[in-house]
């Protein structure tokens, strides 16, 4: 008896856990996608010298920009991501019938015996039935978002792939107030596309992705619990 009450008690407390504990967060994978994986890595050529050459030679030539252009060098990434999306719509239907039978089978019309006998079948007979329909329909709706996300981050150079694209990779964790902040970004970027102050723009990133999220009390309080999660995903109603 005393385990099946404590059974009983731990089932409870598992329970009513549900309804403020996380079942699952949102999550996104920062793996490299598959072809900078499979691209070899560049091999790195044997430098040339020159004797009495006033050129610098080699990965850090005197003469050259100050750019990111090896494996595990710092690029900064510049984030001014926009988000307009506005849509509209609007129909209107409109539908209009009407139904009439008459029930008289003779013309009560003309005199005589004839006429008299139409007249007295017609009042037995003219049952009339009549129906009107009229459906009308009318709708609208909109639809607009904006987002703006700007910050900047410094990220590494991962690999050099074989066409001398960079794979790079950042991440920035601040810690304000109990509230943790993270940013991470990936992607890949052409040597090119870094300007001379050696920063990047991420509308110049392929295969980009950017995660910023909040983690604390905050964010705790505001999600709903695993238990709240699974009754409302099965709940018919």
């Amino acid at each position: 008896m005393a385990f099946l009450k404590y059974l009983s008690i731990f089932a409870i407390v598992i329970l009513y856990s549900g309804c403020t504990a996380h079942q699952t967060e949102a999550k996104i994978n920062f793996q490299p996608p598959k072809y900078v994986e499979q691209t070899p890595p560049m091999e790195k050529s044997r430098p040339l010298y020159n004797p009495g050459s006033l050129f610098g030679r080699g990965d850090s030539p005197v003469f050259s920009d100050k750019k990111a252009m090896n494996v595990n060098d710092i690029v900064t990434v510049v984030i001014n991501e926009n988000i307009l999306s506005t849509s509209s719509g609007s129909k209107k239907l409109s539908k209009t019938t009407g139904d009439k039978l008459g029930g008289g089978v003779m013309t009560a019309g003309g005199g005589g015996i004839m006429g008299n006998i139409a007249k007295q079948a017609n009042k037995v007979t003219n049952i009339g039935m009549q129906i009107d329909s009229t459906n009308t329909f009318n709708g609208t709706g909109s639809r607009s978002r904006t987002e703006k996300f700007t910050t900047t981050v410094s990220a590494r150079i991962i690999k050099i792939l074989d066409n001398g694209n960079y794979f790079i990779d950042g991440r920035r964790e601040m810690l304000l107030d109990g509230q943790k902040q993270i940013l991470h970004i990936s992607g890949v970027i052409r040597p090119t596309d870094i300007t001379q102050t050696n920063q990047i723009d991420s509308k110049y990133i392929a295969d980009a992705k950017i995660l910023y999220e909040t983690q604390g009390d905050i964010k705790e309080t505001t999600e709903k619990g695993w238990g709240t999660k699974a009754v409302e995903s099965i709940w018919p109603f």
